[in-house]
């Protein structure tokens, strides 16, 4: 496997990020970056980002939960600050779920409140079924567990399509094209300072190709074993979406449907589009401290 490493002085200056590196040899050859700001006495909050964005996208919201959680925001290697593969074949869903599970494990995270957006839930949601006894309540955002049997709707085809064969990928304002209010430019700079070319982009490349479209594709097959632990599931479990995300729309409905933990929560949804951290961060990061402090 060929890593590359992103210059650190790419990360020079970055617009209300100011927190200091973390890294984990998640293999021989290769490390994960990770946040780990707050007292370490205090109660775990696991923040998982999607595609293409990184732990930048929790800006607005770390140092609002800082005070009450040790928060943990981990780059999904390709991403951020961590290592990037530079072969999109070097990247699964099965592999990120691997690496995932080696820093929560390292680092012996317990009684987790999880929060997840996008991919950060097509990973999370599996990980709180596979890492059960590690995970006490869950908030999930503009994601879903995909197994194959609903057509994907064309918008999320075209980003595939997009994804896979433009020759120009530029991070940032995929991030931009996901938000309601247009963001700055120095925004989108900073969301694309971990790209500093193509070879970079293998694992933001690749993320959408690895969804599972149709019901016979392996990892389709083990969502369906993870909504099964869902279905199951009675501990704190809310929702908070963007109302704007048209890729994700209902997918909180399914949610509150079929989990049982979402009874008698307040769920929410808010005035954004599918970064919702982007443009609601400080507002999400008091629904999360409020439903922590219902459920405890």
């Amino acid at each position: 496997m060929e890593i590359i490493r992103t210059p650190e002085d790419r990360f020079d200056n970055l617009q209300d990020y100011p927190f200091s590196p973390n890294y984990l040899m998640i293999e021989d050859n290769m490390r994960m970056h990770y946040l780990d700001e707050g007292n370490k006495g205090n109660p775990i909050v696991l923040l998982l980002h999607g595609e293409p964005s990184w732990s930048y996208l929790y800006r607005k919201m770390i140092p609002l939960l800082s005070n009450e959680f040790r928060v943990i925001a981990p780059d999904l290697i390709g991403f951020g600050k961590s290592d990037k593969p530079i072969n999109r074949d070097d990247y699964s869903y099965q592999s990120h779920l691997n690496w995932l599970t080696r820093l929560i494990e390292e680092l012996d995270l317990q009684n987790i409140l999880l929060f997840c957006q996008d991919w950060g839930g097509l990973l999370g949601l599996r990980l709180i079924t596979s890492l059960q006894e590690r995970f006490s309540m869950l908030v999930a955002s503009n994601t879903t567990l995909p197994t194959g049997n609903i057509p994907m709707p064309d918008v999320f085809m075209q980003w595939r399509a997009f994804s896979q064969n433009s020759p120009k990928f530029n991070i940032g304002k995929v991030i931009d094209n996901g938000t309601v209010a247009a963001l700055s430019q120095e925004v989108i700079d900073a969301y694309n300072a971990p790209f500093p070319s193509e070879e970079y982009k293998a694992g933001a490349r690749i993320f959408p190709a690895l969804v599972p479209i149709k019901e016979d594709d392996p990892e389709a097959i083990k969502n369906k074993g993870a909504w099964k632990a869902l279905r199951e599931w009675k501990k704190p479990f809310l929702t908070v979406f963007g109302e704007q995300d048209h890729i994700m729309k209902g997918a909180d409905k399914l949610f509150q449907k079929l989990v049982p933990g979402t009874a008698n929560q307040e769920h929410t949804t808010l005035n954004a589009g599918h970064f919702i951290q982007e443009e609601k961060g400080e507002e999400l990061a008091e629904l999360i401290m409020r439903f922590y402090q219902k459920n405890q």
